[in-house]
């Protein structure tokens, strides 16, 4: 059966710890399965300015500790600019934490006010290659038992980290990639999930039920692929017909997915510039369209 998870920013009026638990709060109330939240920090190019922004990673720990039930986790941490090593401590952690509840979402990445303007490597190549070396470290680190690692981009002369993640065998990840580009999808596949995202399409648009069919086809004979297997889909329910939104959710399931992440983005209500809170928190109060 599908799960439905809440989807939110962490920059603008939502650069707030307290009210992110309180909303992940609300969520597990009203029915929903998990609550993901944007990885980003320095600046988004929705809005001109440079907006408040809050590290999801302490918010994630309060969030923790506010629920019981829900999954929850970034969508999707940017690999290639964190130390694996840091990442691996800080996820562990919260695992701990939530009781073996955190997924980690990841991608390349490879924005301007994320990567050049910060100074990181921009080449989609090396950030492809940061990525998949990252996850070998991860993993590796995750394991508990000792470990090294000399590779292009990260060395590791001795390390053991204990304690292990509360998951086994390991943390969920859920890889990004931008259809119709192949390569994230051959990673995904290697992997616990996939989070597809339309090249070029708007951000308060959709992948097609067709789309996502030929994803999951694509992922399904690619080495390495073993499930269960998480289909990811940003999605965006009117929450004004229950029946119709219903049967939208029915025709992404029989394309394959398996997580409905609900937008709550403020120009599905209103803009980038006026974010109606009242309407984005109505819509998570509501619940999803079981």
């Amino acid at each position: 059966m599908i799960r439905y998870g809440v989807y939110v920013p962490q920059f603008g009026p939502y650069a707030d710890v307290q009210l992110l638990a309180e909303l992940a709060h609300e969520a597990e109330e009203a029915g929903w399965d998990g609550f993901f939240l944007w990885d980003q920090v320095s600046k988004t190019t929705l809005t001109p300015t440079f907006d408040p922004m809050i590290d999801p990673w302490i918010a994630m720990a309060a969030i923790a500790l506010r629920t019981k039930t829900l999954r929850l986790g970034p969508l999707v941490t940017l690999l290639p600019r964190r130390r694996p090593w840091m990442l691996a401590r800080e996820t562990v952690t919260l695992d701990h934490l939530s009781n073996g509840r955190l997924v980690l979402g990841v991608g390349s990445g490879g924005g301007y006010y994320d990567f050049e303007a910060l100074g990181e490597p921009t080449d989609p190549k090396i950030l492809a290659a940061l990525l998949d070396e990252g996850l070998e470290v991860l993993s590796g680190l995750w394991s508990g038992e000792p470990y090294h690692h000399e590779g292009a981009y990260y060395h590791i002369k001795e390390a053991q980290f204990l304690p292990r993640p509360v998951q086994s065998p390991r943390i969920p990840v859920w890889v990004a990639g931008m259809w119709p580009a192949k390569a994230p999808f051959r990673r995904a596949a290697r992997w616990d999930g996939v989070a597809p995202i339309g090249r070029d399409l708007p951000l308060n648009a959709m992948l097609s039920p067709q789309e996502i069919g030929e994803i999951v086809q694509y992922i399904e004979v690619q080495p390495g692929y073993t499930t269960p297997f998480e289909v990811v889909h940003s999605g965006i329910l009117a929450g004004t017909d229950r029946a119709a939104d219903r049967a939208l959710v029915a025709e992404y399931e029989a394309a394959g997915v398996t997580w409905w992440a609900e937008k709550i983005l403020p120009e599905r209500w209103g803009s980038w510039a006026d974010w109606p809170l009242d309407a984005m928190r109505a819509h998570i109060r509501q619940g999803p369209p079981r």
